[in-house]
Formats: structure tokens, C-alpha cells, sequence
């Protein structure tokens, strides 16, 4: 079956000496993987390999056969190119972070365009703002609407999170947050991209992303803690 869609890659790993495997979050299929032959040589190596990068929107003619193997590329072209993404140290950052809680948490190969259409956009606010302190916070706790956890809301003035149903409670649990780590959480939740970034001090936000990490490991089956995490605190701190 001949595709034409959106993508966005989520990773990509050297395949023998020449070739590429690619993980993408596609548009109109959900989560595909593809084979990439010859990504590193012939002149247009450096070019193809570009593609490629963490959280790159494509625009992609493809084929898929369905039968659980890698598919393959016709055509490739970058949707909006990033202008700022790939050279800010903290944005590059945060991508790789990203891209890798969503290589542990997108797992069907099923259509899921409001999450697309969501992080799609997301990605193109990250590329054209310079505070983005708290970026990677609102966007895991926002992709956990399409997900299927995002927290329930109607209690809020509870004093507990109780994270293993995602409620708030007035008693706390062996599952619960403290009062002052649900009272974080409470800011977070009514966070936008647009709002003031230094809500947060350093510490704080770094309990917060723990906390957050701590709620898909509970939720999703698989999800690892990323790698990746460690060179975010580095770089916010």
C-alpha cells in the first residue's frame, strides 16, 4: 500500500555500516518503523542522514506491506524545517529527552492524529520561543491525554495526588505524593507553553520531572526511565 503522511521520527539506529533503521510516529498509521539503505554513503549521505534527527516532521511517500516488518521510503522531505531547535543547546536538549519518553510510550500502530496534530505543534512553539524552561514538562503531562492518564482534575483541592488511579485525595496513601509535591503538581497542571517559565526553581522542577517519569512508569507498561534524563538535569541546572 502506497502512503503519503506526516512523520515524526522518534529514533533512529545504525543498521551494519551503511544503513539506518527508523522509528516514526506517523500521521495517518501510527507508529511505523522503516529501513533506510545506504543512509551513510554516496554524496547525499550527509543530506539523508539530516532527516533523521530526533523529532524531525516529515513529509514522507511510503510502502507499507502491514505484515510487522520494516517498510520503506519512496519519498522524504522535511515538512518545516526547525530554524533554532537543532543549534540552542537547551532545545536540543529537551528533544532528545522527548524523543525518547515517546520511543517508550507510543507503542500501536493504530492512528493517533490528535496526538500528532498536539506534538506537531508543540515542537514548532519550542522552535519559535526562547522560554522554554519547563517545556518538556507541560508536554509529558499533556501527551498523557492521548495516552489515556492524564490526572482527573475534579478534586483538586484535595491535599494528595494519588498517583496509581490518578486522583486527588484527602488522605494520603503509600501511592500518594506528599502535600508539597502534589502542591507542585497542582502548578504544573494549570501550566501553558505561553506562561511564566520560572514558576519552577531549578530543584523544584527537577521533583517534577521525577514525579512525572514515576506516573508513566506506573501507567505505561515498558516505560523506562530515559537515559537522557541526567544530561537534562546537567543542562538545567
Amino acid at each position: 500500500m502506497q502512503v503519503k503522511t506526516k512523520a515524526i521520527v522518534l529514533s533512529s539506529i545504525k543498521f551494519q555500516e551503511k544503513s539506518l533503521i527508523v522509528k516514526c510516529f506517523t500521521q495517518s498509521h501510527g507508529l511505523k518503523s522503516y529501513f533506510v539503505r545506504d543512509a551513510f554513503s554516496g554524496r547525499k549521505s550527509n543530506q539523508k542522514i539530516a532527516y533523521f534527527q530526533p523529532l524531525s516532521i516529515l513529509e514522507i511517500e511510503a510502502v507499507h506491506k502491514n505484515k510487522g516488518t520494516l517498510e520503506n521510503f519512496k519519498e522524504i522531505k522535511i515538512s518545516t524545517p526547525f530554524q533554532t531547535i537543532h543549534s540552542d543547546i537547551y532545545k536540543s536538549t529537551i528533544v532528545m529527552f522527548i524523543s525518547e519518553v515517546l520511543h517508550h510510550s507510543i507503542h500501536e500502530e493504530e492512528k493517533n492524529e490528535s496526538l500528532f496534530d498536539f506534538l506537531e505543534a508543540a515542537l514548532l512553539w519550542l522552535d519559535n520561543h526562547d522560554e522554554i524552561a519547563n517545556f518538556h514538562l507541560i508536554l509529558m503531562l499533556e501527551t498523557t491525554k492521548y495516552l489515556g492518564f492524564y490526572p482527573d482534575i475534579s478534586d483538586m483541592d484535595m491535599p494528595f495526588f494519588e498517583m496509581t488511579n490518578g486522583v486527588f485525595t484527602p488522605f494520603h496513601a503509600i501511592s500518594s505524593l506528599t502535600e508539597h509535591e502534589s502542591n507542585l503538581f497542582k502548578k504544573l497542571i494549570a501550566l501553558r507553553f505561553d506562561n511564566d517559565q520560572k514558576v519552577f526553581h531549578v530543584i523544584e522542577r527537577q521533583l517534577v520531572l521525577k514525579i512525572l517519569i514515576d506516573y508513566y512508569m506506573m501507567h505505561l507498561d515498558g516505560f523506562k526511565k530515559p537515559k537522557s534524563v541526567e544530561v537534562l538535569k546537567e543542562v538545567f541546572s
